[in-house]
């Protein structure tokens, strides 16, 4: 077959043609603005060019150790310097980052070291406690690198045989790192949480780390030299892809340990904070904190709110706080967030209510993701837009992981059909908009009837004093499963059954209202995702001795 006019003397060269990389976001700020400040840690600043010498040098100090393309280099690092040049420095020298949970424990992180096949692992002395037992449990050595920040004083000990500032020293400050030879190189590589068995590895590519950090500014309007606040782990989805998002944006990173609102709102006063990320959990911490932390904001600032729901409590809250907050969706298959929930100009007339009600939806997809729709999983089409009938959120295109390290099987189910399968139930309201309902694992059918235990945890909590609701299914002889709500109160607040359920009445259906309201602290992720499955067990245990 003849090749048309456009298939003739075209030849893709090194001339029109580069892989796409977010290392090359860090090259670019370095030259363009190098003497502006891309770190802040407590009294440490670091420029961009210095932040680029620093990602070359642990480049260049991992090469020497025989560190090369396709190996794995873990971290167990908080929100810190050393973290950030991780996101350049390992994938710099061909490696593939492995950011672990700072909160799990040891048994967890040794499975990650030894299915990631990790060669490094660079650690702050304050996870010692953790890493060293998980060491203990290894087959084989590897080389550990100690980070200790300055700005932590409390407990832990080195556990390897040289200090991260030391190790970095020694490499070049112009080591010639080289582009992925193919933009589908993996360059990191995460974790799920692991509810139900050993967690996977979820495998990223150059490119789409490259246009999800693209998207967040592009979804998000961030304007050039924005100031972030590290609220949202970076070990978490890479950040949601955020320091190759700051890098691109050649803004500053203020760098947080532990998430303290306190310590929050005192940045986002001395640093003029401009914008930060952070699940319901993060947002709903500010909202309670003392009214003296608040006083004094003078600017605006922008938040992203993700996960399946933020209760429409979150979204009032954080408005009338005064913070421009965006809701955003997505999972760790999909890079942290590919979906948001854009703003439409006639929402700014609405009433706080009607504004909650549209900007608490998964919205639409990222300018770069392909794809985002719910379909029914069986027959794979397109659910009406009526905002009633329910299926499952599926995505397609670059903002979708690789795979699962080492498992074809969860591979090829997750990516059935050519597109990837989130296991959220959700619906298309008639503009097109995604609004989820549940998962589908949390759905409560009593009596043949569904409740979405979202629509009722939204309800929980409006009610005064509640900071954080899980409803989940309890069995019940007569309806099948009923539903059970745990809530966790502000404190000082007691728990008032009667007058909860009072409230579940008034803006409920009778067989959606909790039949039981159990009240204490409830489990999450260090990411702040409620630990559903802990609940179950218990609602489980609870039903059987009765």
């Amino acid at each position: 077959m003849s090749l048309h006019s456009y298939q003739q003397d075209l030849p893709q060269t090194a001339a029109n043609h580069v892989p796409l990389s977010p290392l090359s976001y860090i090259e670019r700020a370095a030259a363009v603005y190098p003497h502006r400040t891309a770190i802040v840690h407590g009294s440490q600043r670091f420029s961009w060019q210095q932040a680029y010498e620093r990602s070359r040098r642990l480049a260049s100090a991992l090469a020497s150790h025989g560190i090369s393309k396709g190996d794995t280099v873990a971290v167990m690092l908080p929100n810190i310097p050393a973290m950030l040049d991780c996101h350049f420095g390992v994938p710099m020298c061909g490696a593939v980052l492995n950011t672990l949970n700072t909160r799990l424990d040891p048994e967890a992180i040794a499975f990650m070291l030894q299915h990631g096949e990790a060669r490094v692992l660079i650690t702050d002395r304050e996870f010692s406690f953790t890493i060293a037992p998980a060491l203990a449990l290894l087959d084989k050595p590897l080389l550990v690198i100690d980070v200790d920040d300055p700005e932590y004083a409390g407990p832990g000990q080195r556990l390897g045989s040289i200090e991260y500032e030391a190790f970095i020293a020694g490499g070049d400050p112009d080591y010639a790192w080289q582009l992925p030879d193919n933009e589908w190189d993996a360059i990191s590589l995460n974790y799920t949480s692991g509810t139900t068995g050993n967690p996977k590895g979820v495998v990223y590519h150059h490119r789409g780390a490259y246009l999800n950090a693209s998207c967040n500014i592009l979804d998000w309007g961030m304007p050039r030299h924005a100031t972030y606040l590290w609220t949202l782990p970076m070990f978490h989805c890479n950040g949601w892809c955020f320091p190759w998002t700051m890098a691109a944006n050649v803004g500053t990173n203020v760098c947080l340990r532990r998430v303290d609102p306190r310590l929050i709102f005192e940045l986002i006063k001395t640093h003029r904070v401009s914008h930060y990320c952070g699940a319901p959990i993060v947002h709903n911490m500010l909202i309670n904190a003392p009214d003296d932390c608040k006083q004094g904001i003078e600017h605006q600032v922008n938040c992203l709110v993700a996960g399946a729901a933020p209760p429409s409590a979150v979204i009032e809250g954080m408005e009338t706080l005064g913070f421009n907050i965006t809701h955003v969706y997505g999972l760790t298959e999909t890079y942290g967030p590919a979906s948001v929930c854009a703003k439409q100009d006639e929402w700014a007339d609405m009433d706080i209510g009607g504004r909650t009600e549209r900007n608490g939806r998964q919205g639409v997809r990222y300018t770069m993701q392909q794809g985002m729709t719910v379909m029914d999983p069986a027959t794979m089409t397109e659910v009406p837009h009526d905002g009633e009938t329910m299926g499952e959120i599926m995505f397609r295109g670059n903002l979708v992981m690789k795979g699962y390290l080492k498992n074809a099987r969860a591979t090829e189910e997750s990516l059935a059909g050519g597109w990837f399968h989130t296991g959220d139930l959700a619906v298309i309201q008639p503009d097109g908009y995604v609004k989820i309902k549940d998962r589908s694992k949390d759905i409560i059918i009593s009596g043949g009837e569904n409740i979405s235990s979202i629509e009722v945890e939204d309800v929980l909590c409006r009610f005064p004093g509640v900071i954080s609701a899980a409803v989940v299914a309890l069995p019940d002889p007569k309806w099948g499963e009923v539903p059970c709500a745990f809530l966790e109160m502000r404190e000082g607040v007691d728990g008032d059954e009667a007058a909860v359920i009072e409230h579940c009445r008034a803006h409920l259906a009778r067989f959606k209202v909790p039949k039981r309201i159990i009240f204490g602290p409830i489990p999450k992720t260090s990411t702040g995702k409620i630990q559903k499955f802990l609940l179950r067990q218990q609602t489980n245990a609870a039903a059987a001795i009765q």
